[in-house]
């Protein structure tokens, strides 16, 4: 009898060791959808981070800020930890899908309308989609809430002999109505809205996301491109309790990860300036044309650094 427990002990702690190794899912809110854990150990590093809270500033301690808008492009090698994967892995995904788990799966993500009821930009999170019953499992707040990430097609509604229908009564074309996914790959740029500023009791400068909107390329019925559309707003100190529990990729060592919101807090990625606050509130290419406008990019990304070190003398 001793002999059997003695043995059925081995064998659970056998088990238990095995799982500690290789079983298990790995806890960077994604999973593989089975019982097998992709990697020899047991992530546990994301998943259980906090998210690292700003200082704490004083209006009063503020004596110079700057609002800029950048643009982070994907196509630049250094911003392709957010661009890749296209599908996601069991280990990481892509931005947009991590934007898109917040805000359809998880529910934690507040979608704000890109323009204002005249259709103007607006990037001051005035229109936020929420159900109009309080009720966020309403089928119409779902439905509009999937616009966002999803592309509306209309087409004629056809019969068993391929011909359209149209109503008896109005004598009007039957259309129906289908969804087809949006995936990372038709991303192409991130417009992140930020404050720049100078704490003299700390004695540092800082940069502050207010900010973050996906862009795509806007097309025409016919597939021909008519410039860039920018999809939605998120309020960023909302999304880093969402993009901390995801990793991004390392280029240089796949065992020290760091998620997406680290990515953004250590300003690893590249992006050029477009707009700044000025008093027409307008942006760089509206003001300046071609070169010119990248120029006064440059300008005002090296007097934002030159303020860093002249504050003090004024």
């Amino acid at each position: 009898m001793k002999q059997k427990i003695i043995i059925l002990a081995i064998g659970l702690l056998t088990i238990s060791v095995a799982n500690a190794q290789y079983g298990g899912l790995p806890s960077n809110g994604i999973g593989n959808g089975s019982n097998v854990n992709d990697g020899f150990y047991t992530s546990e590093n994301v998943a259980t981070k906090r998210v690292i809270q700003a200082a704490s500033v004083r209006e009063a301690d503020v004596i110079w800020s700057k609002r800029v808008w950048r643009t982070i492009d994907l196509r630049e090698r250094q911003n392709h930890p957010l661009y890749f994967p296209v599908e996601p892995l069991s280990d990481r995904r892509s931005l947009w899908d991590v934007i898109k788990y917040g805000a359809l799966e998880e529910g934690s993500l507040t979608i704000y309308e890109p323009t204002d009821m005249f259709g103007n930009p607006d990037d001051q999170f005035r229109s936020p989609v929420i159900p109009a019953n309080g009720n966020f499992g309403d089928s119409a707040f779902k439905s509009q809430l999937k616009e966002f990430f999803f592309e509306s097609i209309v087409e004629p509604l056809l019969d068993d002999n391929g011909e359209e229908q149209y109503d008896d009564v109005t004598g009007e074309r039957l259309d129906t109505t289908f969804f087809l996914e949006r995936f990372s790959d038709e991303i192409i740029e991130y417009r992140i809205k930020e404050d720049v500023f100078f704490d003299k009791k700390r004695g540092v400068q800082e940069r502050r996301i207010i900010g973050i909107a996906p862009v795509m390329y806007s097309k025409d019925p016919n597939g021909e491109l008519r410039g860039k559309k920018t999809l939605f707003w998120l309020y960023f100190p909302e999304c880093r309790y969402v993009f901390q529990n995801f990793k991004a990729y390392n280029t240089q060592n796949d065992a020290q990860r760091m998620s997406f919101d680290d990515l953004f807090w250590k300003n690893k990625y590249s992006s050029y300036i477009t707009k700044a606050s000025n008093v027409q509130n307008a942006s760089l290419n509206q003001l300046w044309d071609g070169v010119d406008a990248l120029l006064e990019s440059d300008k005002i990304k090296k007097e934002i650094f030159t303020n860093e070190h002249d504050l003090w003398h004024m």
